[in-house]
Parts: structure tokens; sequence; C-alpha cells
């Protein structure tokens, strides 16, 4: 103390400056972060009545009334004066306060108090859909939402406290409804699906929530759902009220019924867009010397123009190669820019190469440039388009697809909706790119091809030698890219004249024929630029010539070239700048398809010995192959396949952690699989094999299993034909397992018996131990409990003998999930704890997760709910980590298992739909039948039968087709809907 006497007035400032209070949950107060004692439930019920006036005075009598109705105390006056004495002394000074025989709480900011929080932020979320911004709104109203905690005056005790608590909660519902419509105008159907199934099986009479359920399932592609739900609100509506439903929601049924395209997209444009929307902004630089051309580019850019306020503007360039399509196309797209002002997209479609690129690769690359993350981008073709052409409604995107092979390759990629416009190039004219409008280019005029050699070389060379520079753009057969190069070279030797290049150009044996048409003319003109370099420049540009991809890291072309990062970095900048390389992003690099064409025969030609492209390529391989072990060896402590990988004699990368790892590996999977791909031919099979399994994260997160799984057929028929059987083993291995996780299992077990077949008397242990876990777990999904109890045996045996800890972990594991379906629970509960014991001892996040994901269902078949969803969920968050979207699903269905057994259908619901949702393309068929029987138990359980049938008669349609055991247990669960 100061001995400074405080006024009343200082002490009420002081002390209720921080003080805050709650009832939309228990009736609370906290002075700063200190929570403060409220006393009994009458002393509560009082404190309630008072903030719920919002610091208008109450009465005695109707406190009284607030309290105990029409049957208060004798003493009841007495009590309120009493609750009244003892809130002074938890509260600050001044804060409740006894005003004309009653009392009031007065609070210095209106804020401070949770309702009056919400309510602003409800009112201002109702101004901003008022603006149409939708985004806002949604953030609002979430932040409203999120200040309840529980059940408004939770065990507050009197008939005024159960009003308004009944108040509240209607206030609540319809604060959701709100921002669930919203959720629907912006396109969030998939996501709302789950969140509205469990508050329909809550509030089961509330028609509004099951309207956005139908609604949010229609726009899902669930219209049977959709349908099912309106028979449920209609039966539950008559038994319960003896009532039809509302005239809105028989309204939706015919709409839906009719499939009303008023009902297929939001009913407002998203008028919102996020601070953190991505724009794109991947054009090519244009060229500053752009030269002629002036009535294409008149004509394209009224095109692109016209994209504005109608359907999507498409212009596709079609020629022979080298005639300047590109590069008119992105000196168009440039002049453009500002009528796209949400980015611009841009892919070389490699369509004149062998390989040209899958339109569900690209579309991946378009997502993540518009800031989809990984985990959320889909694994089929179909599915990608649809989540780009959603991604891209409400926005004015131009996107630039170069070099296409055909119009097939093309549709996947257009964007699909108003405002936005795409340009196309291509060798073929694309008469079948239905609304297309098709621009025929040819070579330059003369006088086209003069101007562009003039901008290049400089007035006052070409006009001293006019005749020569005439000559040259002749020779060069008006080719644009020809014209560059040659000009380009002249421009870079100050000592020549325009007659000596002009004499060169004259020499056929060096024009190849004097580039007269398609690929010859541009490979003459590409032998003018090679020429130019400096040995170090073309040993450069030659040797990474011969590796495929798309574009290859500065990392990986240093090890093709067997030199430092710098001084690679310095040789590929210095081709970049000669226009025979392109730096796709920094760091990285590509070929157009024509140039890398030329850099292969080069090579053949002028690589000397002839065995350095070979050598070359063994490098790139050995860099791949060491720099993915090291990765394996991060994300999987303990596991001996690192040590019976091929030894390398090219070091790889090295990774700080585990994510480090990840972000490689999946931005390096498509040069990756393409070096493997080079390999089936060649002696270095088993670098190649070895390679494949050590990338094995490819196949487990979804994203590249489709091409992985290729590359391994591709391997054991390489391997089948040069009579190998170690690589054949390995690759059978790897096939079994992508074919396994991808639901085919009759192929993955003959691919699992296959690789035994061919280990069995070989001297590569590990590879048998996996042929009989794979053999294991073909036949356990097959229903063969037996054979699949004694090859896990075997496995279990064989990781022991080469001392595999990691081995061993998953082969107890599996084996637990065996002893399950062969009723014995308890000892698969023992097996599980043993491998995830095991992991924790390696210190194995990832595959501990898998340990995990068979304790969690062993642990439910014991009845232990709670620790099983522990289990379980810990495993759930690895996965999402690691981005193992297949593992992410499969443990979600587990959860919504575990929800079932322990009887808490809604939640059940809710993880069922999650599952759902993440397994979609991948997992088979099989998997996801097992979804929609989990998804019907949980529909059922919340009284959402017609649902739950529906879920149900589509598992049934896929198990019958697959022949599955499982089909009979589905026909017993429609039985009594069929009844009823």
């Amino acid at each position: 103390m100061d001995g400074v006497p405080r006024i009343p007035e200082q002490q009420a400032l002081g002390e209720s400056a921080a003080l805050r209070f709650g009832v939309l949950g228990p009736v609370r107060a906290w002075l700063g972060d200190e929570p403060l004692a409220m006393g009994s439930p009458q002393q509560r019920a009082l404190l309630a009545a008072l903030l719920l006036r919002e610091g208008r005075t109450a009465t005695a009598s109707e406190l009284i009334d607030a309290l105990w109705g029409d049957d208060p105390p004798p003493r009841a006056l007495a009590a309120v004066r009493t609750y009244a004495s003892r809130l002074r002394k938890v509260l600050s000074t001044g804060v409740l306060v006894s005003e004309s025989g009653g009392y009031a709480v007065r609070v210095r900011d209106p804020h401070h108090l949770d309702l009056v929080a919400a309510q602003d932020l409800a009112a201002e979320a109702e101004k901003a859909k008022g603006s149409q911004k939708l985004g806002r709104a949604r953030e609002l109203l979430n932040e409203a939402l999120a200040l309840w905690d529980g059940e408004p005056l939770a065990g507050v005790p009197g008939p005024y406290a159960d009003t308004q608590r009944a108040r509240l909660e209607e206030w609540r519902l319809q604060l959701l409804e709100s921002r669930l419509d919203m959720d629907l105008e912006q396109g969030c159907h998939a996501e709302a699906v789950s969140e509205l199934t469990a508050l329909t099986a809550a509030h089961p009479l509330r028609e509004r929530l099951r309207e956005l359920l139908m609604l949010a399932l229609y726009r899902s592609g669930r219209q049977a759902e959709a349908l099912a739900v309106y028979a449920d609100t209609r039966r539950l509506l008559a038994d319960e009220l003896g009532v039809d439903p509302r005239p809105g929601l028989k309204d939706l049924q015919q709409r839906i019924l009719q499939a009303d395209p008023g009902l297929a997209e939001p009913s407002a444009p998203v008028a919102d867009p996020t601070p953190a929307r991505v724009r794109p902004a991947q054009l090519p630089a244009t060229v500053p010397d752009f030269t002629g051309r002036a009535s294409f580019v008149a004509e394209l850019g009224e095109v692109l123009a016209s994209a504005e306020g109608r359907v999507m503007a498409v212009s596709a360039l079609a020629g022979i190669g080298g005639v300047g399509k590109t590069t008119l196309a992105v000196h168009v797209a440039h002049q453009a820019r500002t009528s796209f002002p949400d980015g611009q997209l841009y892919a070389d479609l490699q369509g004149a190469g062998q390989r040209a690129a899958e339109p569900e690769t690209v579309l991946g690359s378009f997502l993540r440039a518009l800031g989809t993350p990984d985990s959320s981008i889909p694994d089929s073709l179909q599915e990608r388009a649809a989540l780009y052409r959603s991604v891209l409604d409400g926005r004015r995107v131009l996107v630039l697809l170069d070099n296409a092979k055909d119009a097939a390759q093309v549709r996947p990629l257009l964007p699909g909706t108003d405002g936005c416009a795409a340009l196309v190039t291509s060798r073929v004219r694309m008469v079948d790119l239905a609304g297309a409008h098709l621009v025929d280019l040819d070579v330059m005029s003369p006088d086209e091809a003069l101007s562009l050699f003039t901008k290049i070389v400089g007035e006052e060379r070409v006009a001293a030698e006019r005749e020569a520079a005439l000559d040259v753009v002749a020779a060069c057969g008006f080719l644009p890219l020809a014209i560059r190069i040659a000009a380009s070279r002249l421009a870079a030797r100050r000592t020549w004249t325009v007659s000596v290049l002009a004499r060169k150009l004259a020499d056929e044996r060096r024009r190849l024929d004097e580039l007269q048409a398609g690929d010859l003319a541009v490979k003459a003109t590409f032998e003018l630029g090679y020429g130019q370099l400096e040995p170090a420049q073309a040993r450069a540009f030659r040797l990474l010539g011969l590796a495929d991809g798309p574009d290859i890291s500065l990392a990986a072309a240093a090890a093709v070239l067997d030199l430092p990062l710098e001084d690679t970095e310095d040789v590929l900048e210095s081709l970049v700048d000669t226009s025979l390389l392109e730096s796709a992003a920094p760091g990285r690099y590509r070929y157009h398809d024509l140039v890398r064409l030329y850099a292969r025969a080069c090579a053949e030609r002028d690589e000397h010995p002839p065995s350095e492209r070979g050598a070359a390529m063994s490098r790139l391989l050995d860099f791949y192959l060491a720099t993915a072990a090291g990765g394996y060896a991060i994300e999987r402590p303990g596991d001996r396949l690192v040590d019976h990988l091929q030894p390398t004699a090219y070091p790889g990368l090295r990774f700080e952690d585990r994510h480090q790892a990840q972000d490689w590996l999946y931005s390096e999977a498509a040069s990756l699989l393409a070096c493997i791909r080079q390999f089936t031919g060649s002696e270095t099979l088993l670098h190649a094999i070895d390679l494949l399994w050590a990338a094995v994260d490819l196949t487990e997160s979804g994203a590249n299993s489709k091409e992985y799984e290729a590359v391994a057929m591709a391997l054991r028929d390489a391997a089948r034909a040069r009579q190998d059987r170690r690589v054949e083993g390995r690759a059978s291995v790897v096939l079994a397992y992508t074919q396994q996780l991808s639901g085919r299992f009759a192929e993955a077990d003959d691919a699992a018996r296959e690789a035994l077949r061919l280990t069995e008397g070989q001297s590569d242990r590990l590879a048998r131990c996996w042929a009989n876990n794979l053999r294991g777990t073909t036949t356990f999904f097959r229903s063969r409990y037996s054979d699949a109890e004694r090859y896990m045996e075997q496995a279990l045996a064989g990781f022991r003998d080469c001392e595999d800890l990691a081995g061993e972990a998953s082969a107890l594991c599996n084996l637990s999930r065996i002893h399950l379906a062969t009723g014995r629970p308890q000892s698969a509960v023992t097996l599980a704890r043993r491998g995830v014991e095991t992991y924790e001892t390696l210190g194995h996040a990832l595959k501990g997760a898998n340990g995990r994901y068979a304790l969690g269902m062993a642990l439910t078949e014991n009845g232990a709910y709670e620790e099983a969803g522990d289990q379980l969920h810990q495993a759930l968050k690895v996965f999402r980590d690691s981005r193992q979207r297949f593992w992410e699903g499969m443990t979600l269905l587990r959860l919504a298992e575990v929800d079932l057994a322990a009887e808490r259908p809604a939640q059940a619901s809710t993880n069922a739909e999650a599952a759902l949702t993440v397994l979609r393309g991948i997992g088979g068929e099989w998997r996801r039948g097992n979804v929609l029987t989990a998804l019907g138990r949980a529909l059922s359980g919340i009284g959402q039968w017609g649902r739950a049938q529906v879920c149900w008669q589509e598992a049934l349609t896929i198990y019958e087709t697959l022949e599955s055991s499982e089909a009979e247990i589905v026909r017993t669960l429609l039985a009594p809907a069929a009844a009823a």
C-alpha cells in the first residue's frame, strides 16, 4: 500500500477495465485471464439475468420471477439481496449497482460480454453479405459462432434461464444456417455435407438444415442421397408431428428430380476474393525485339478482349516448328495481361516429343500455382479438371498452352468459365477443338524477316550489306527461330560481316537441305547456334539433352555434367542466353522438345568417347538413387532397405529433416520416374528398380500412383526379357504393393506370388521377406486367412534373420490384422503393441503411424474405444504431415468405425464423409465400398435411413461387381430398410 486512499470512481475504473463475462456457455467472469468464482447456481442465475439485460436495471420482483417463476421461496427477496451482496464481493467495485430497488451490471466495455461481441459480429456479417462480400461475412459469422462454449447458460436454473437458453440456441442455429448458406453460395458443397449431416442428426426436425443438406449433396454429385434426405424428412415429420414438409423443401425436391440447371451453380458469384488468393504470372519473357505479325497480334488481341462478359475465348495457333507460334502467343499474352488481373498460367505440353505431357500432370502444376495444396489435389484426370475449373470460377485468368499434341490433350486444360481465355499453340490445326478461334501461322514475309534480322544485328551493319542480309533471311527460310539464331550469332561476332554469315548459310551441308521444311529446317537453325558454343557449353548442351523428363534441376544437371554446382549454373545460364535452353524456374532448366532431339543427335555424333553418354546418364541415376535412399533413411529410420540397395558412385543431396526430403521427392517425381523408365533397356536395371523402391512414397501419397506402377511394369518386363531374376523379383514386390494400395487384390496377389517364386533360392533375402509380407497381405485381403498367416510368419522370421526391426514391426502389425479377422482380438492387440513399440524404439514416425493404425483397429474390436481413438488420431496427424492421402483416408474410416462401435453415429458420419472425400480416386473401389458401408451405418444411426440405403446400395453394386464377400453383409443391412 502506498498510503494514498483511492476514491470509488478510481477503483471501479482500474479494476473493471479487464473484467469480462460469458453467458454463451457456463455463466463465467474473468479478471484479466484469471477466472472468478461465481458461487452457487442461484447466484449465477442472478448474474445471468442481469447480464442479459445488457446494463438495464432489473427490479427485485423481475429477478425473483427470473430465478423461481411462480413458486418463489418465502424469503425470496432476502435471498436475492444475499446473492447480490456475494457477487459484489467477487466483482470489481461499481460493476453491480443498486438502483430504484433493483440491480444492474455495468460493464465499461460492452464487448466484454461475449453475447454483445457475438451480436456485433453478426451485424457486421449481415452488412458484409449485403455488400456481396461473402468471404468476409463467413469469417465474421465463424468468429461469432466461435464465442459459444457449449450450451448457453449451462447449469443455470430458473424459468428465465430456460427461456433465454432456448432463445440463444435458436439464434446460434440461425447463424449456422446463414453461414452454411454462404458456404454453398461460394461452392463449398463437399465440405458442407459432413457438417450438415451432423447438424441434421442433432436437430432432426429443423427443415432448413435438411434443405441445405439436400442442396449440398446434389451439388456434390450425390443426387440419390439428396432425394433420400427428403424422404427421411417427410417420414420423420409425419411420424413426429403429423405434418408434411414445408413448401420450400418440396420445391427443392422437385427441382432436384428435374435436374434444374439453377441448382448446379451457386446462386451468386464469388465477389469477395480473399487477400491470400494466388495470382500466378507464369508467362515466359516476351522478346524485346518482337517484329511483324501485326495482323495476327490485332486479331488475337481482339479475341482475348472479347473474353470479358462472355464465355471463355480460345485461340489455337498452328504452324510448322520454328515458325514463331510461341513467340507470337507470348507477345499477345503479355499485351493482354491487364485484361486478366487474376493471373496467367503457362505450360509446355511437349506435343512434338515422343512423350507428350499428361493433362493430369499439367493440371497438378496449375492447381499448385493457383494455391491448391498437394493434399487437396485429386488423382484422376476428371477430378483434377473439375477442381481446376472450380478454382478458376470467378477469376479472370489467361492460360497459354504451348506446343500441344492434339485437341484431346488440350480439352481438360481449358478453364471453361466466363472471363477466362486460352491461347494454344500446336503443329496441328485443331479443327476438333469446339469453339476455338483458329489461326494458321505461316513463315514471315521477306520484309518482316529482314526487320527482325535488323533489330537483332543493328541498323548500321545491315544497311551496309542489305543484299547479303536478304540472302541470310532467305537461307533461313524466313523461319523466325532460324532468323533469330542466325542474327544472334552474327551480333555476338563483331568482327564478322553480314556477307560472312551469308556465305556460311549458303553451304547446304551446314543448313541441311537449305532449311527446307519441318524439323529439318529447325535442325539446321540449331546447328548454327550449336556451332558457336564454347567446348564446355557444347558438352553441357549435348549431355543434358540425354535426360528424359519435363525439366532438370541444377543439382541433377551437375550430376550429368560431373561439375560443381556453381560451374554448372554458369554454363547452363550461358546456354539460356543462347536460347538453346530455357530456365523453367530458378534452379530448373528445360529444353524445347525439338532442341532436345537436336541435342541428342549432337551427342550421338560428337560425344567422344561415346561411352561418356552412358557415364553421364549413370551419374544421373546414381544421383537420384543416392538422394532418394537418403530421404528414405530419414523417413524410415532403422529400415534395412537402404543397406540392400545398389552402391552409388555419385553422391546425392543431404536433407536436414524428413519434410525437406519429402519436398525434394515430390518436386522431382516426374523427372525421377522418367529417368527410371529410360533405364529399362540398359545394363543398370538393378539401380533403376532400387531407385523406384526407395521412392515408394510416391505411390503411397496417391499423387503419382499411375506413373509409378507403369514404370514398375516396364522394369519388370525388361528384367524378364533379360532373364534377370533379381530385378524381376524386386519389380514384382514393388508392383504387388502398388496394386494392393489401389485395391486390385487379385493382380497384387499374382505379383506377390511371382515375387516369391523369383526370390526363392536367391541371395536377395530382404526382397524375399517383403515378398512374403506382401503375399500375406494380399491373401488376407482375399480372405484366405490361413495362407495369410503362414506367409506372414515366414516374413516375420525372415525379417528377424535379416535383423530388420522395421520389417519385423510391419509383419507384426500385419499379423495383428490377421488375428483380428480370425477371432483373436486380444492377441491382435498384443502383436500391434509390439509393432508400435518397435517403431517407437527406431524413431520411425511414418511407419509408426501404420502400427498405430493396426493397434487402433485391434483396440476397437476389444471395446477399448477411447484408446483406439487416441491411437488413430495420432496416426492421422502423422499421415497428414507426411502427405500420405491413402493412409489419411483409411485412418478416417477406422475412426468412423470406432465411433460406430461406441454408439456415436453423428461423429461417425463426419469421419466417414471425410474419408470418402480424401480417398476420392485412390485406394480402389473395394475400399470405397467399405467407406460407403460405414457411412450408411452412421446415417442410419442418426435417423437418415434414406441416405443410408443409398450408400448401402452403391456399396452393394461395388461388392457385386468385384464378387466380394462383403456383398452379403450389405444385403443384410438393406433388408430391414427394404422391409420398412
